[in-house]
């Protein structure tokens, strides 16, 4: 299309959402046609900022390079960009009239692992990590919400007769080890800034691109970090009765505290113990001395992760008391809160999305998976979390009818499929801000 004819077209569309009457409320349905229009030329910028980020990930709290590149872009579009705030974090504020402040989120950092994908951009960058060298991944779909994020951003500037207010857009830190959004509320995210009225964010799901999944109240779960030293005597391999065996307490308690899942919990409730992490010995032929457990502990409620905690305390003492080994270092860290959805907010998010996507947003469970934007939540701020899918249509039919399983988040295959999902990205997210903004203006 000529430049010049895709610029009327835009606007026309502009004009067509904004006619609206008495402005009474939204018209989600043309609002979506107008920022669809918009995105037909803005979409290669996003997409070679979206292949950039992809090749080039960072990992926690060394998103430097990551940062920067969105602050240049944040900058371009007219907001002031304050940077490093909670070490690699980054705020950028627009402020267009009196009205609330909503907050739009995205994450910055990937993941200690190899990409297989075999895309034509995938990662081969690496990096150090606790002390060893990884391969770095974006396997966990935050380039995808970066590039939202940005195409949201000027989106919404492209419609700001449609609202009054402030944007806070945050690009957080260190979000895969769940310390990214404490660091920002560390540093005065809420006192160096005014504190939002409201915050969005959304997350890659592996499932159809165009669709989306939403819930009220607990959309994650609570997360627990779990550390467990056993000691024991070591010795040769050969003569393991004048040993204290380690490895063997650790293999019992990886399968005794199933059992706190299994026999100990409510069978209706949520809980997942999952040992990620075993690290002993040196030869096949030596006893060691000691054996650590790594883990992972996921719950919805509060009175489910106390029983959890209390049991795996339990079972590992248990373990290595059957040996006669000295009691184990156990170490349990929390980790993220649960992601509460704010049902008012999620309502009027609801009707706009409802109006726009159709039957193509649905309620889910929730997400089994935990998140810090719940952070933000817990700080008293009304917010939501919506996920969108990223494949093609094709595979999801093939891969439930016993065709080849879609790889999920984290997998080293995971491999959204880019422009239609960060257009439905750009497009839910600008329609969710809309409507909080409408719904404050009315007074509602």
């Amino acid at each position: 299309m000529n430049p010049c004819i895709r610029s009327l077209a835009v606007s026309a569309a502009l004009v067509a959402a904004s006619l609206l009457p008495g402005h009474a409320e939204l018209d989600p349905v043309n609002l979506k046609k107008a920022i669809e229009t918009s995105l037909a030329s803005d979409y290669p910028k996003l997409d070679a900022l979206y292949k950039e980020l992809h090749a080039h990930p960072e990992l926690a709290f060394q998103e430097v390079k990551t940062a920067a590149r969105l602050a240049a872009e944040m900058r371009t579009l007219g907001f002031d960009v304050s940077e490093n705030v909670g070490k690699t974090g980054l705020v950028a504020i627009y402020k267009n009239g009196d009205g609330p402040t909503i907050m739009v989120r995205t994450e910055l950092d990937a993941l200690p692992m190899e990409e297989k994908t075999g895309l034509d951009y995938a990662s081969r960058d690496k990096t150090n990590w606790n002390g060893k060298e990884t391969f770095v991944a974006h396997s966990c779909g935050h380039d995808i919400h970066m590039a939202s994020w940005v195409g949201t951003a000027k989106a919404l500037l492209d419609l700001k007769d449609q609202w009054q207010g402030t944007l806070m857009f945050i690009a957080q830190p260190a979000e895969e080890i769940g310390r990214g959004a404490m660091a920002m509320l560390m540093d005065g995210l809420f006192t160096r800034f005014k504190k939002p009225d409201f915050a969005f964010a959304l997350h890659g799901n592996p499932i159809p691109h165009g669709y989306l999944l939403y819930r009220v109240g607990v959309g994650s779960s609570m997360s627990d970090s779990l550390s467990i030293k056993f000691r024991g005597r070591g010795g040769h391999g050969a003569t393991p009765q004048a040993t204290i065996d380690p490895v063997m307490i650790a293999a019992r308690f990886i399968v005794d505290v199933q059992s706190v899942i299994s026999r100990e919990k409510d069978p209706t409730e949520f809980a997942v113990v999952s040992i990620g992490a075993i690290h002993a010995g040196t030869a096949e032929n030596i006893i060691p001395d000691d054996a650590e457990v790594l883990g992972t502990i996921r719950t919805f409620k509060p009175a489910v992760r106390t029983k959890l905690l209390a049991g795996v305390e339990r079972v590992a003492k248990a373990a290595a008391a059957m040996s006669d080994a000295p009691p184990p270092e156990i170490r349990i860290t929390e980790g993220a809160k649960a992601v509460m959805n704010d049902p008012a907010l999620v309502a009027t998010a609801e009707k706009a999305l409802k109006a726009a996507f159709g039957d193509k947003i649905r309620i889910s469970p929730p997400s089994t998976p935990s998140e810090d934007f719940s952070e933000f939540a817990h700080s008293g701020v009304p917010s939501m979390m919506f996920q969108i899918g990223v494949y093609d249509m094709e595979r999801w039919n093939a891969a439930n009818n016993g065709g080849p399983p879609l790889p999920a988040n984290h997998s080293p295959l995971f491999a959204p499929v880019p422009k239609p999902t960060i257009q439905t990205g750009i497009t839910a997210m600008t329609l969710a801000v809309l409507s909080a903004f409408d719904q404050h203006a009315r007074g509602k």
